[in-house]
């Protein structure tokens, strides 16, 4: 695939290889070779289908099937008036196996979204005029023997119009958006000497460089939840508790040699040197 870039430095492919599969149709393959216009045009289009629910995937008991088909149709008007807009710049004559904007955006509108709307469309406004004035609308529809079936069909449309949007992004030299953002690093602290990355080593103090492996730098500290504070306080007491312990602990072990030496020295004092016969004789008279 060869690329070139625009004024803004960032590469756009010269061409494309397209693939998709369209449900009742079989699969589109060809080569793509934009020109301006239909770079233009693809960005367009797929800002539009970037951020509508049409390309959101929809679990079993989430979103609303009506909201869903109504995103689905207004595709119809947006496409027409990029149509009109850019002209036939953006439909040029091609061979066999060449792709333009204007040929792929209407062949996915009239051959995956129109049939799935004319069949589906009035099958689900039949239904909902039946509704009762005390039910809401969103438990009225999932209640429906053939939500199940629609929100099959919807999936299998949704998957054509990804592949769309994604085509259309590389064209266009657009990030893929449809891919969550990842949230942005913190800025580093203002005022400090030496800023490196998170998880990068500085050289000890006190020790000679590449000898030591040194402390791994940390990023700026976050506040503490309430959580972690109570656990901070909790521990500092335990800590301020067991430091009292042990010196009470110390105390009465100190009072308690110097009792021993008191009571009991003169004993092991005797025990060592014995009392001469005299003083035993004064002492038993």
């Amino acid at each position: 695939m060869r690329r070139m870039r625009n004024a803004a430095g960032r590469a756009r492919p010269k061409q494309i290889t397209v693939r998709m599969a369209i449900p009742l149709l079989g699969d589109i393959t060809g080569v793509w070779e934009p020109v301006e216009a239909e770079r233009k045009a693809a960005w367009e289009l797929y800002a539009e289908l970037a951020t509508r629910i049409s390309t959101v995937e929809l679990g079993p008991d989430e979103g609303f099937l009506r909201e869903a088909l109504s995103s689905f149709y207004s595709l119809f008007g947006t496409t027409r008036d990029i149509l009109r807009r850019y002209g036939p710049d953006v439909a040029p004559r091609r061979g066999p196996g060449q792709i333009t904007f204007g040929a792929l955006a209407v062949t996915v509108l009239n051959q995956a979204l129109r049939p799935m709307l004319a069949n589906w469309h009035p099958r689900l406004a039949a239904y909902e005029s039946l509704r009762p004035a005390d039910v809401d609308p969103v438990s009225y529809e999932r209640s429906w023997e053939h939500a199940a079936a629609l929100r099959e069909e919807v999936a299998r449309v949704r998957e054509v119009l990804v592949a769309l949007a994604k085509a259309l992004a590389e064209v266009a030299g657009s990030a893929d958006l449809l891919r969550p953002a990842a949230m942005p690093t913190p800025p580093p602290e203002a005022g400090r000497a030496d800023v490196r990355a998170p998880g990068a080593r500085v050289p000890g103090p006190g020790r000679r460089a590449g000898r030591d492996p040194g402390q791994r730098v940390r990023g700026p500290a976050s506040p503490p939840s309430p959580s972690a504070a109570r656990k901070r306080r909790a521990s500092a007491t335990c800590r301020s508790r067991s430091a009292a312990g042990i010196f009470s602990h110390s105390a009465w072990a100190a009072r308690t040699r110097s009792v021993s030496a008191v009571a009991y020295g003169p004993t092991r004092r005797a025990s060592r040197s014995p009392m001469r016969p005299e003083r035993i004789s004064r002492a038993i008279s």
